[in-house]
């Protein structure tokens, strides 16, 4: 494969999360069987995989491991999170792995270039979805696939209700949307493939749910983090969203929600995995 001219840090889409602790923690303990169930009974040694949005690499650190690391290409949208996947893989001792900077809606890399293309909970944050599928339908060989998981948070569900569990909900979907992202694109995954091009696609649907104490008390530390600390934070203040009290109450809430041993949140994905 090659990898195109590009700069070393695109100008990419806005990512709402930010690279926080708050948020690291949690995509830490992604793994391939907990978010990528619906590819793992594709992959064999030997394919060359490239996996779009690594993040914190713990996923793609699994993939690696299945279809051999220097088979492996991690795509990231600057060297900030380029660099969080490399730390990751070097410790988990998968070094071989290629980490790139690029933009998955203008993958610099060559036609056929995989046989397998992999994303987890990218697509919800890109303005042009649909070009990052026809890219990852570009990149892959013939009889490839390309395998997609989004989150659709308009469909959580939680218990006991809380009116400021409400607002937390109203609150990220804005900052979602106006960041140019899609929030609810898990059951927009097959229209979107139909839309880039694929014929051949296999549709899914999978849950998190957090109802265990360790469970509950890591979804609240998360949230509680990223509502009043990260970059999600900073974009309320500054846009007037929430002031810094608003933040605290919906922080409070998600630590009262915890404290409930009747407390349950479930999280709906989309899913697809397409032919080329």
């Amino acid at each position: 494969m090659t990898t195109a001219d590009a700069p070393a840090t695109p100008a990419g889409p806005a990512y709402t999360h930010g690279y926080g602790e708050a948020v690291l923690d949690s995509h830490r303990a992604r793994t391939a069987a907990n978010s990528a169930g619906h590819l793992l009974p594709h992959l064999r040694p030997g394919q060359r995989l490239l996996d779009v949005g690594s993040g914190a690499g713990t996923i793609t650190a699994d993939l690696a491991r299945i279809v051999g690391p220097a088979n492996v290409t991690a795509l990231e949208v600057g060297e900030e999170s380029a660099a969080i996947t490399r730390a990751e893989l070097h410790r988990q001792g998968l070094s071989e792995v290629q980490v790139v900077v690029g933009d998955a809606q203008a993958l610099p890399f060559a036609d056929d270039a995989f046989d397998v293309v992999h994303a987890h909970q990218v697509l919800q944050h890109l303005p042009r979805p649909v070009d990052a599928l026809a890219e990852a339908r570009r990149v892959t060989r013939p009889g490839g696939l390309v395998a997609a998981r989004d989150s659709d948070y308009e469909g959580f569900r939680w218990f006991p209700e809380d009116p400021r569990l409400d607002r937390w909900l109203r609150l990220y979907l804005d900052v979602a949307r106006a960041n140019g992202g899609t929030p609810d694109a898990g059951r927009r995954l097959l229209a979107w493939a139909h839309e880039a091009g694929f014929t051949q696609v296999t549709p899914g649907a999978s849950t998190w749910l957090h109802a265990t104490p360790e469970a509950r008390e890591a979804w609240a530390r998360t949230w509680s983090g990223r509502i009043t600390s990260d970059p999600l934070a900073a974009q309320l203040e500054r846009e007037g969203r929430a002031d810094a009290a608003a933040r605290e109450d919906v922080a409070a809430a998600f630590r009262d929600w915890a404290d409930s041993e009747d407390a349950w949140f479930v999280l709906l994905h989309g899913e697809i995995v397409a032919t080329v």
